[in-house]
Parts: C-alpha cells; sequence; structure tokens
C-alpha cells in the first residue's frame, strides 16, 4: 500500500472547490500521509508528471484558511477526457506507473460529473491489474447535477450570488418607470438549478424575477415573445432569468439561433453563450421597449466575498469524509450530502458507488415548477433557502479580499 495521498481539481471553478481541496489535505495528513502531492492542472497535468507537494505549499493554520476562502481552483483544472482504457490502455499504464513511482495510495479528484467519470475508469482499471490505490471522487460543481447527493458544494454560493443580483437587478431596472426588459443569462447546460435559484429574490423588499426560463422546459420564441408582452402590460419593467441552456422542441439549443461561433470542448460539450443577447434582440425587434442583456458568466462561480457559510463548511467536509472513506479501504466511491432535515436544516455525509453518479445528470423536478412554468414552487424554495444561509468573510487586506493562489 502507497503511503502517498494525490489529489486533483477538475472541471469549471467555484468559490468554495479549495474548501474541499483544504479537507482533503488535512484530514490526509493526520491519518498519516508521508506526502500529499498535487496534480497541477488536474489529470493532464499528472500524465505531464506536474504535482507538487501540496502539504509543503499550503504549511500554516492561516494558509489553510485562506485557501479556504480562496475562489477558484488552486491546483489549476483542466477538462481532458479520460479515454477507455479498452481503447488506449497505454494512457491508464502510463498513469499507474506515475502513480507506483509517486508511492501513491490514495487518490482524489474533487470535480462535477466528468470528474467522476474519470474516477469510476481509474477504480475499474485498478481493479483489473489488482492495484491497491484507493480512489475517491469530491463532488463539486455550482450546476448542482450530479446524481445521489442532495445537493453539490458551490451550489450554495452560486445560487447565493445570483439571488443577491437578481434582487439588485430588480431595483436598477425600475428606476426611470419605462417600459424595460431585462434579461439575465444563468449558467446551466442542461439543469435549471442555478437560475432556479433567481426565485430566491423575491421578499418583502422585493417583487422579484417576472419569468425563468430553464432547460427542463421546452423554450418557444413565440411563446416567450407572448409572455413577455402580457407581463409587460401588467408591469412596465420585466426582469427575466434564463439557462445558457435553454433549448427549442427540436433540442437545439437556443443561442445557436444567433450563429455565434461555438467551440466544442474534449468531452464534446458546446460552449453556451448569447442566449440572453439573442432574446434581448429578438424583443427588441418585435415589441416596442427597450431591452438589455446581462450576462453573468464566471462571476457567479468565482464571487468568493458572498460565500455562502454553509456551503465552504460542506465543502471542507466532503473533502474529509472523502479521505476518512479512503484510508478505511473504501475506493470507486464519491462521498455525498444527505439531508436530515430542514428546519432546523441538518445535512451529513455518505458513500455512493460512483457508478451511479458518473455520465447521468440530476435535473430540476418539474412538479417544483408552477404551472405556468414561470416560476418555482415553494418546494424549491424550501430545498434552496438553507444553502445559501451564513456568510464567511474574507480576510481583509487594504480593503481588498487576501487570496491564497500558486506561483
Amino acid at each position: 500500500m502507497g503511503r502517498n495521498a494525490i489529489v486533483g481539481q477538475s472541471g469549471g471553478p467555484t468559490s468554495v472547490i479549495n474548501a474541499s481541496l483544504a479537507g482533503v489535505l488535512q484530514a490526509c495528513q493526520m491519518r498519516g500521509a508521508d506526502t500529499v502531492y498535487g496534480m497541477v492542472h488536474g489529470i493532464a497535468g499528472l500524465l505531464e508528471e506536474n504535482v507538487i507537494d501540496l502539504g509543503a505549499k499550503i504549511g500554516s493554520s492561516l494558509e489553510i484558511e485562506l485557501l479556504k476562502r480562496t475562489p477558484s481552483s488552486y491546483l489549476g483544472s483542466c477538462r481532458y477526457k479520460l479515454p477507455k482504457a479498452t481503447d488506449k490502455p497505454e494512457v491508464y499504464e502510463k498513469l499507474f506507473k506515475i502513480l507506483e513511482k509517486l508511492d501513491i495510495g490514495y487518490f482524489f479528484y474533487i470535480g462535477g460529473n466528468d470528474s467522476m467519470d474519470t474516477i469510476m475508469q481509474l477504480s475499474d482499471y485498478a481493479a483489473q491489474i489488482g492495484s491497491d490505490i484507493r480512489f475517491m471522487g469530491v463532488p463539486k460543481t455550482i450546476d448542482n447535477d450530479l446524481m445521489c447527493t442532495d445537493h453539490t458544494p458551490g451550489y450554495g454560493s452560486a445560487a447565493k450570488y445570483v439571488a443577491m443580483v437578481m434582487k439588485e437587478i430588480v431595483r436598477d431596472a425600475t428606476v426611470y418607470g419605462t417600459k424595460y426588459v431585462t434579461i439575465v443569462e444563468i449558467m446551466g447546460r442542461n439543469a435549471g438549478w442555478l437560475t432556479a435559484a433567481a426565485a430566491l429574490a423575491r421578499g418583502e423588499d422585493c417583487e422579484g424575477v417576472n419569468l425563468i426560463c430553464m432547460p427542463e422546459i421546452p423554450f418557444h420564441v413565440d411563446r416567450f415573445l407572448t409572455k413577455v408582452e402580457t407581463m409587460q402590460k401588467e408591469s412596465s419593467s420585466v426582469v427575466i432569468a434564463v439557462s445558457e441552456g435553454v433549448k427549442l422542441a427540436d433540442g437545439r439549443y437556443v443561442c445557436e439561433l444567433a450563429d455565434d461561433v461555438h467551440a466544442v470542448d474534449s468531452f464534446g460539450h458546446k460552449s453556451l453563450t448569447g442566449t440572453a443577447r439573442f432574446l434581448s434582440n429578438t424583443v427588441a425587434r418585435n415589441m416596442d421597449t427597450k431591452t438589455r442583456s446581462i450576462e453573468l458568466s464566471t462571476l457567479q462561480r468565482c464571487a468568493a466575498h458572498m460565500t455562502s457559510r454553509t456551503d465552504i463548511t460542506e465543502a471542507y467536509q466532503v473533502g474529509g469524509a472523502a479521505a476518512k472513506a479512503a484510508f478505511e479501504g473504501h475506493t470507486g466511491m464519491m462521498v455525498a450530502l444527505k439531508r436530515i432535515s430542514n428546519d432546523p436544516y441538518q445535512c451529513t455525509t455518505e458513500l455512493v458507488d460512483v457508478h451511479k453518479v458518473a455520465n447521468f445528470e440530476k435535473k430540476v423536478p418539474l412538479d417544483w415548477i408552477n404551472d405556468y412554468r414561470t416560476d418555482m414552487k415553494p418546494e424549491f424554495l424550501r430545498y434552496a433557502r438553507p444553502l445559501i444561509q451564513a456568510e464567511l468573510t474574507p480576510v481583509y487586506i487594504e480593503g481588498l479580499p487576501r487570496h491564497i493562489y500558486m506561483r
């Protein structure tokens, strides 16, 4: 059994992914790992033997606290699609030789769906060749679309950001009292969890958004225009939250109607952008109103200055739980969050077979969306509100948050 551990981060970052990294690091150190290595730029970096001694880089308690409060991926990330072992066995042979060279006994990958696919393939290959390396998945994604977990670390903070920004946009959009349609584009390729968080903006001090459009509901441009026109008869200012990944009934993304160039990554995912801009232009051409499109883009995943304390605490916990499970003999598993109650909010961790997670997507339940397909029901609000609670104040130096990064 190898004496060392290695951890990597993959896919799109979040504002709390480094808290999971801190959880893995500290738990491995407490359980006796001689060295905890970090993959620089994930599995792609590991293939090039680009690794660091993470414990030597992050040594003090202050550095750990700064790491937990620093957004994005400290180790860097990648979107490398690991081929199947039957197709390219030489890739796996190379990886396992590198792991043997580093005396690795415990392997952790922090990421979303594609990262869980990596853990699945590596653990399956290890079983085939009789390797005793233990492979564990640590969940993260602002999309909240991983199966078998109540929610994912990263989602709560991004949802908090979306809800807060939507409140501010609603206030700004009403100042002139003239006809105005504001369309805000929110991340979410095939699941609308983050766009649904716009519903949290409504309260005693905010009338909330007028319309929420998510990938779970087929999009019809003509019906959209009719809804907007009807809404503007009741309120001159209309604010709309739309997922970047809303699709037409034939499966095409709405943003593809804009004839923009959309690159494709190694997983076959199209780069989605321009949905709000296309819809804003469409409204302007068909209605007598001013319009504005706002693309939140990467802001919604890196706004560590308004991180949810619940989120950052759970992100740290799943990292520690993954290390605990690996040192106790588990492999081919992902740490999941299991909700015990909403009021008071209580959540614990459990292990799930990574085969039940990889290459599946969890969508927003249709019965959490109202009958008009314009807003979220109370069931969603009860689900999401606990995840955005409390704050973890950044360490401020000269008026700005202090971050830690790998030089």
